[in-house]
């Protein structure tokens, strides 16, 4: 069917204030097909999504709603600039599965900890940097020092768990990776949009009419982000240690003890394809906040220009 001149392509196809709405939202732009497509394809699409209305003749509804799904997936929605191939949430499960199966692969010794909470925190570091909200710039040198506070902190966890469990539980020791993982997230994160929390986030009303910055909402939306952040790994680092503990008793496993490293990579990747539109959709990313809620200062500078029309604030709290 042919698009009409009038279809709003900016307009959401879910509903998202429900949590279904979302998913089904981050299920279509986490699709990791998106990230093998090339720049040119992308480009292409973002130039349909940006033809403001005059739609090209033959053009379908379904043709829209794709290039807005490749759009979503590969450009900021700050900035409208395409993100990098790894950084994109389209490849959260190809790059997460390969380094998460790891990980939980190579626990025992203390080298191939550091190595892998390393790549691990690399990754991170990118996937948070590219999706944070580019509307609070952050400067080289920030980024350097969250990405080492991060790393450190990630291998400090991890080698002094290890080190602590070396008479625990075998299953317990399994699960020292998420405990690291999750504890370099609770820094990793802040540290690499500390810009928002010092300076504040761009709010806006409904219409996204800019009100001021505020601190207070930045807080709450890398809360969010570091609370889906540790959803979306918890699944598959503390469910696959029982599932692999348990088949290693098995002396067909033990005869294929190479292939651990493997099965584990896609058992992760089976957990990942639903956990990081779920995690994604725990929230809303268009946050809201109560105007009463807000530092005093721009709470009384919204109040005094629009008085009590203004209830709510509404800011992009990245993913």
């Amino acid at each position: 069917m042919e698009a009409e001149s009038s279809f709003d392509i900016d307009a959401p196809r879910w509903d998202q204030s429900t949590f279904m709405g979302r998913l089904k939202h981050f299920f279509n732009i986490t699709d990791c097909r998106t990230a093998l497509l090339p720049d040119s394809r992308l480009d292409e699409a973002k130039a349909l999504v940006e033809s403001s209305g005059s739609i090209p003749p033959g053009t379908t509804a379904e043709q829209l709603y794709y290039a807005k799904k490749l759009y979503d997936s590969a450009f900021h929605p700050d900035t409208g600039d395409r993100m990098n191939l790894i950084g994109r949430m389209s490849f959260q499960v190809p790059g997460g599965m390969a380094i998460t199966g790891f990980m939980l692969q190579f626990y025992r010794t203390v080298p191939a900890v550091v190595f892998w909470q390393w790549v691990n925190q690399s990754f991170n570091a990118l996937v948070n940097y590219t999706n944070r909200n580019a509307a609070s710039p952050i400067t080289p040198k920030q980024i350097g020092v969250a990405y080492v506070t991060a790393t450190s902190t990630a291998l400090a966890t991890a080698v002094g768990l290890n080190l602590y469990t070396k008479k625990a539980p075998p299953l317990v020791a399994r699960w020292v990776p998420f405990v690291a993982v999750a504890a370099a997230n609770c820094v990793n994160i802040p540290m690499m949009r500390q810009q928002e929390i010092l300076n504040g986030i761009a709010v806006t009303d409904e219409n996204g009419n800019k009100l001021g910055h505020s601190t207070k909402a930045a807080v709450k939306g890398i809360a969010q982000v570091v609370i889906s952040r540790v959803t979306m790994a918890a699944p598959g680092m503390i469910i696959l240690p029982i599932i692999m503990q348990r088949l290693e008793k098995y002396k067909f496993m033990q005869r294929i003890t190479f292939l651990h490293g493997p099965i584990q990579v896609m058992l992760v990747g089976g957990f990942l394809i639903f956990m990081v539109p779920a995690a994604c959709s725990l929230f809303p990313q268009r946050c809201s906040m109560a105007v009463s809620k807000l530092e005093p200062e721009l709470r009384d500078s919204i109040r005094s220009q629009y008085g009590d029309s203004i209830r709510h604030v509404y800011f992009n709290k990245g993913l």
